[in-house]
């Protein structure tokens, strides 16, 4: 896949600031609505948002990192890697929802969830915003980050912030249907 830099880093801020105002909104809403779960073994708003936090731990100091770190200058084209667009594109949420497997320490089903997560994870979307604004400033192609199920998988940070920000879309339509 090959995008322009500003396009992708608009596309992916689009989405994120639709994500930070559904969590938004879900501050108005009740404690039993949040912690609603369609079925025993499906997961509640406040668990896929859980479940969000958990990655974002990882990924924005991961992301922040690399950004101050990188002095590459920006290029007019971004060129996805072929195993990043691999897991960029499986996180995109499909007509046919597709489950996937979590590993036990990222799956929060279950766990005695309040309020406070919907405050992380807008601090978190506001974060993501923060430093795909400072993303402009970067190579996205050479710039290289880690991932939660390596330290040896390096992806372009590009394709990580498409794997994040389709992560949390892909979980924020899940929650969605539970309301």
């Amino acid at each position: 896949m090959k995008i322009a830099t500003k396009q992708l880093i608009y596309d992916l801020k689009k989405i994120t600031e639709e994500n930070l105002h559904f969590a938004e909104n879900l501050l108005n809403k009740s404690d039993e609505m949040l912690n609603f779960r369609l079925s025993e073994k499906s997961w509640s708003i406040l668990e896929c948002l859980e479940h969000l936090n958990r990655y974002g731990k990882f990924y924005i100091p991961e992301i922040s990192k690399r950004l101050q770190n990188s002095n590459i200058k920006p290029t007019e084209i971004f060129s996805s890697g072929t195993l990043g667009n691999y897991f960029a594109n499986s996180m995109l949420p499909k007509e046919n929802f597709k489950k996937m497997k979590t590993f036990k320490s990222m799956n929060p089903i279950h766990s005695n969830l309040d309020r406070s997560i919907l405050n992380e994870f807008i601090s978190q979307q506001k974060q993501m915003i923060h430093l795909l604004n400072n993303a402009e400033n970067v190579d996205l192609n050479k710039t290289k980050t880690s991932i939660t199920i390596s330290n040896f998988i390096k992806l372009k940070l590009g394709d990580t912030f498409r794997f994040v920000v389709y992560h949390n879309l892909r979980h924020i339509e899940q929650a969605k249907r539970n309301l």
